[in-house]
C-alpha cells in the first residue's frame, strides 16, 4: 500500500468513527414520541370528572391520555380518575381502572375498596391526613363514594375535613 493510499483509508475511518455515533443519536432523538397537548390533556381531565362517552372517544385515540395529569396551579395535578373521584363517579373511575389508569388511595376509599384503604393507612398513619387534587381528603372521597364504614374510621383516626387548602 502507497503513502497515499493509507492516508485516504486512515482518514476516511477516522471520519467514518466520528460520524457514525453522531447519525446514530440524531436519528433515535427523531423516534422520541412527541408530549401530548396540553389542551388535550386538560380536556381528557375535565372529561373523566363526568363525561363518560367523551372519556371514551379520547382514549380510543389516544391511549396514553390515561396516564396523564393536568397541572391547575401550584402543583395541583390531577388525572381524570382522580376527578372521577373526588365526584364520585364510579362508572368512569372503573373505566378508566379497566384501561390501566394507575390507582390512588383516594380514589380506592370513593370506591369503598376499605380492604385496600384501611391495611394502607394502618402501614402509613400520616396519610390519614394526606391531600389529594384540590385539597381532597380520603374523607371527602370515602363520602360522596358513601363509604360510610370507611368514613367513620377516618374520623376516629382525627381527620374532619373534606378539604385542606393546597394554594
Amino acid at each position: 500500500m502507497n503513502r497515499k493510499k493509507f492516508i485516504s483509508n486512515s482518514l476516511l475511518s477516522v471520519s467514518t468513527a466520528i460520524l457514525t455515533p453522531t447519525l446514530a443519536f440524531s436519528q433515535s432523538q427523531e423516534k422520541e414520541p412527541k408530549q401530548l397537548d396540553l389542551k388535550l390533556v386538560k380536556d381528557f381531565v375535565v372529561a373523566g370528572h363526568s363525561n363518560l362517552e367523551l372519556v371514551k372517544e379520547m382514549l380510543q385515540e389516544h391511549p396514553n391520555l390515561v396516564y396523564s395529569p393536568f397541572d391547575w396551579g401550584n402543583g395541583d395535578y390531577e388525572e381524570a380518575i382522580e376527578g372521577a373521584g373526588h365526584l364520585g363517579n364510579k362508572e368512569i373511575a372503573n373505566y378508566l381502572i379497566s384501561k390501566g389508569a394507575r390507582v390512588s388511595l383516594f380514589v380506592l376509599a370513593m370506591l369503598g375498596k376499605t380492604d385496600l384503604v384501611i391495611p394502607t393507612l394502618e402501614a402509613y398513619p400520616e396519610l390519614v391526613f394526606a391531600k389529594g387534587p384540590h385539597g381532597f381528603t380520603l374523607l371527602h372521597h370515602a363520602l360522596i363514594g358513601e363509604s360510610h364504614d370507611l368514613a367513620d374510621y377516618l374520623k376516629e383516626k382525627g381527620l374532619r375535613e373534606r378539604m385542606i387548602k393546597i394554594r
